[in-house]
């Protein structure tokens, strides 16, 4: 296990991982390359102590990670699971910490979180990421940031060295306005994902090429590097998760949800919410969300790969 750290001057803040996921483990190694300590917690506790070869500290608990950081950026799986870990590390971050909440959970459960923070003492940014695996091993992902301008100067550094960009939409993270801003744009993303995934699958059913539709929208306007991304996977059937099925579907009743509580009907994001769930039924949800393709087939009639 490698030595605590303890806090460094406002360039090089210590800060606290909770969960070390695909996500999450890829941002830790971005914050050591970047020369920042890094104290790591998840529950499945292998995950973390693989990072303890990049330098890392492995903590034994969530209060443990937390102790003596400055910043702590959570990446967990849902609302109820961040509360539950920040419960557990309440005993350790020092009030003033500065918390990066940087999961997708969704404005209402941002809401009870950073009621939480004030609770405690903590300086709540509401900052989720819009990337995948690649991007976040990159260090390309997109910060959405709203928080207090006490806590910039402390995050700048965390948010350089785990995106390409932060854009900030509020001064007060306990508004959601970041959480708003992630649920539309990943209503886009899961638009395109299934758009993709339906285009793919008709071309398979009627015999046409799906190459010839790449190489028909190439350079003009229905072209884009998404579509490209995800296209690619599906047909080379390789569906190793750059962000899985269990939490696209995840995301995608956030999105329902919220519109639902806005008054507005969101059939696309409805439909997409339908595949999702086909595909975790038929035990596929630690697949790439390109698997939406395959929920336009019936199990067990998947189209062969290399037809067409």
């Amino acid at each position: 296990m490698a030595t605590p750290t303890t806090p460094h001057d406002a360039a090089r803040p210590t800060v606290a991982v909770l969960g070390t996921g695909i996500m999450g483990a890829a941002m830790a190694r971005n914050l050591l390359r970047a020369g920042l300590p890094v104290r790591v917690w998840n529950r499945t506790r292998a995950k973390a102590e693989a990072l303890e070869a990049d330098g890392a500290y492995g903590a034994a608990s969530p209060a443990d990670a937390v102790t003596g950081a400055d910043v702590v950026l959570t990446m967990l799986s849902d609302g109820p699971t961040v509360l539950a870990t920040m419960r557990e590390a309440s005993p350790g971050p020092a009030p003033g910490t500065v918390w990066a909440q940087a999961a997708t959970v969704g404005d209402a459960a941002t809401a009870e979180l950073a009621d939480f923070a004030r609770q405690r003492g903590l300086v709540f940014v509401d900052a989720p990421v819009l990337g995948t695996r690649q991007p976040a091993e990159a260090g390309e992902l997109l910060v959405l940031a709203a928080g207090p301008d006490t806590a910039r100067a402390v995050l700048t550094p965390v948010f350089e060295a785990v995106g390409r960009r932060t854009t900030w939409v509020d001064d007060d993270g306990s508004t959601g306005a970041a959480s708003r801003l992630k649920l539309v744009l990943n209503s886009w993303v899961g638009a395109l994902t299934h758009a993709t995934g339906e285009v793919i699958a008709l071309a398979q059913a009627l015999g046409v090429d799906p190459q010839s539709v790449l190489d028909s929208v190439a350079g003009g306007p229905l072209d884009n590097g998404y579509l490209r991304a995800k296209a690619k996977a599906i047909l080379a059937g390789d569906y190793t998760p750059n962000f899985t099925v269990t939490n696209a579907l995840k995301d995608a009743r956030l999105i329902v949800e919220a519109g639902e509580r806005s008054g507005v009907r969101l059939d696309v994001a409805r439909a997409g919410v339908a595949r999702f769930e086909r595909l975790v039924d038929r035990g596929l949800g630690e697949y790439d969300m390109a698997a939406s393709c395959l929920a336009s087939f019936d199990e067990g009639r998947e189209p062969d790969q290399d037809a067409g």
